[in-house]
């Protein structure tokens, strides 16, 4: 099975100027846990609920004056739409992350791709467990 066959392809973003409780609320909005970051169209990071926490909030940071920018992670995993589930697997095991941005070759968002997505697929549903073992002990 290949990525684009299980991917979520209409994704939620935001762009890198917006406020962090532009973000926050959006993601509640949504019922989502992350947003792939953009500026004028183009993939420029990952924004997590970890990451407005851990980053921002931990730090005392104001949620009107804090822009996504500043707390994203800009080393965003991506992986293309013809790659098999097995290879997403592999790669969100070694670079110990639970989604995969799906880019084509210009970096253009055309998805993600979660651990949970994979472990809808009965055939992967053992291999995505160690895969989220093995983050969960990291």
């Amino acid at each position: 099975m290949r990525i684009f066959e299980l991917m979520t392809k209409n994704v939620e973003t935001i762009e890198a100027d917006e406020s962090l409780r532009v973000a926050a609320l959006r993601m509640r909005t949504c019922n989502i846990g992350a947003l792939p970051v953009t500026e004028n169209g183009q993939l420029v990071g990952m924004l997590t609920d970890r990451d407005i926490t851990v980053r921002s909030t931990a730090l005392g940071q104001h949620p009107e004056h804090t822009r996504v920018r500043e707390v994203m992670t800009t080393a965003v995993i991506t992986c293309h739409p013809d790659a098999t589930l097995g290879v997403a697997e592999q790669l969100m095991e070694d670079k110990m992350v639970r989604r995969l941005l799906i880019v084509d070759e210009a970096r253009n968002l055309l998805g993600i791709l979660s651990l949970d997505d994979l472990a809808t697929v009965p055939a992967e549903v053992l291999r995505a467990g160690s895969v989220l073992e093995h983050l969960r002990h990291a």
